[in-house]
């Protein structure tokens, strides 16, 4: 089973009438003001894994500033899953900052069958994961024993819209106060997996995922073999649709050469894991 962990979708009106949101949140303006940046809906998402080969894509809507819009954003998800119950796995997306409302909205979509968080934009909402404020919402997450899916980025190199603040070292603090806390960053958490050649930050670590979300953007495809070495079994494969295809990732994983057992933990076996899926196309 191939799982893509790291995909978003939009309700059609938002697609529609992107404008109209603009204005209304900077960090989806540094990120879609470009006519040119894609926004999907659930069914382009399903004719992109289709095409792909991919059976199941872990898909959420934006990390928007705005608890409302996030509240929005999470019953299409929901409505998304019940139509495609054996291709999507829905995450909520919240706003921390919002405290217990925050947590009311995250318990609602965990209640209707969402199995996770994220991925939520500490930079775009106006936060940091050291924030007192946000740790509530951090320790309810740990409690309910589902995935936090953050936006990370690495501290060094070229700049792009969306690069923000969350880096190894803030990622490492965050695993450290909830050793319990199921924490999957993004983007190769902006490096923190070769950081686990350290003793000491494996065993702060033993709960932290990284996906591969706009690797190809970033990384050399020998990205893949060292965190392998560094972090093996912990990488999920994620394209960051619709930013990037994910038969694009597919065709260049496969081409790796890697150990049998390691790509087929890359492309899903983990992630089935992690999702408490079998490890079957029809498991949903």
């Amino acid at each position: 089973m191939i799982i893509d962990f790291h995909t978003h979708i939009f309700p059609p009106e938002m697609c529609a009438n992107r404008e109209r949101y603009l204005d209304q949140d900077r960090w989806f303006r540094a990120l879609y003001s470009n006519p040119k940046a894609r926004m999907a809906t659930a069914e382009d998402l399903i004719a992109a894994i289709d095409e792909a080969g991919v059976d199941v894509a872990v898909t959420f809507g934006f990390a928007w500033a705005d608890e409302g819009l996030c509240r929005e954003h999470n019953a299409y998800v929901v409505d998304a899953m019940r139509r495609y119950p054996d291709r999507l796995v829905g995450f909520a997306v919240a706003q921390p900052l919002a405290g217990r409302q925050a947590i009311a909205d995250a318990e609602w979509c965990l209640d209707r069958g969402l199995r996770g968080i994220g991925e939520l934009m500490p930079d775009g909402q106006d936060y940091t994961w050291d924030d007192d404020a946000v740790q509530p919402f951090v320790q309810f997450v740990a409690e309910r024993g589902v995935p936090l899916l953050t936006h990370s980025n690495e501290s060094l190199g070229h700049a792009y819209p969306g690069k923000g603040d969350v880096g190894p070292a803030m990622l490492y603090r965050l695993a450290m106060r909830y050793p319990a806390l199921t924490l999957v960053c993004a983007h190769w958490g902006g490096g923190l997996p070769f950081y686990e050649l350290m003793p000491e930050v494996r065993a702060a670590c033993a709960n932290v995922y990284y996906d591969t979300a706009a690797s190809v953007y970033l990384y050399d495809d020998a990205i893949y073999r060292v965190a392998e070495a560094c972090a093996p079994g912990k990488v999920l494969f994620g394209s960051d649709y619709p930013l990037v295809k994910p038969g694009r990732y597919v065709k260049r994983i496969r081409a790796l050469g890697l150990a049998p057992d390691a790509e087929a933990a890359l492309l899903g076996g983990t992630a089935a894991r992690l999702l408490g899926l079998a490890e079957t196309p029809d498991m949903c």
